[in-house]
């Protein structure tokens, strides 16, 4: 089911995709202009969240390349025509999207290569949109967040009550803890939390009662 939020002028909507109920983020402003974050499967029903939001994708975001992620990449770049972005240290886990989907039996359209590397502190400006990419490794080499004006994309390195998982090829847990606490716990405490699996939360709230996190 697809959730709807404002940030002033910023709207933010996501809809849980695919088996593994990976969080797709739709970040559009006013006028329809913005970005579509890991879509990670089920690409008509992002597609069709897209229209019915009267949306201008300038771009597909990725968080990090895990299969459960990327599964709908290719078709969304097609039928949007918009590039797709990646930071280079996953670029060997979304090579094998499709052999670590098929570990677990699920259908897998392997995408085509990203068409450009995300660098920490790079700026996605779409109209009123802006992110601002920060490499947050320790779930995946080449993990980003988007941090945007009160609200943060977070991919699998922050979760309500929990972390990223750190046992999975690339993952190092004293990594992931010290780059949470750089780059997302550093943010005020009422930023919005948008993780990629699971409901949103806060900072503030992680802050006070992640088990994770003392």
């Amino acid at each position: 089911m697809t959730q709807d939020f404002m940030h002033g002028g910023v709207r933010v909507q996501t809809v849980p995709t695919g088996p593994v109920q990976a969080n797709a983020a739709l970040v559009t402003d006013a006028n329809g202009e913005g970005f579509l974050i890991d879509p990670g499967d089920n690409a008509e029903t992002l597609l069709r969240l897209v229209e019915q939001a009267g949306a201008r994708v300038r771009g597909v975001l990725l968080t990090h390349a895990h299969f459960d992620h990327i599964g709908a990449v290719q078709a969304v770049r097609t039928a949007l025509s918009v590039p797709v972005h990646l930071h280079d240290d996953d670029l060997p886990l979304y090579r094998a999207g499709a052999t670590s989907a098929g570990r677990w039996g699920i259908p897998f359209t392997q995408p085509e290569d990203p068409d450009a590397a995300i660098a920490d502190g790079q700026v996605f400006e779409a109209g009123g949109v802006r992110l601002t990419a920060r490499t947050l490794p320790g779930h995946a080499p080449g993990h980003v967040v988007f941090v945007g004006d009160g609200f943060v994309i977070a991919g699998d390195t922050l979760f309500q009550g929990g972390i990223g998982r750190t046992d999975l090829p690339g993952g190092n847990h004293p990594l992931l803890l010290r780059e949470l606490a750089r780059v997302l716990l550093s943010l005020p405490d009422d930023t919005v939390v948008y993780p990629g699996h699971g409901p949103r939360t806060t900072v503030g709230a992680e802050k006070a009662s992640n088990p994770f996190l003392r």
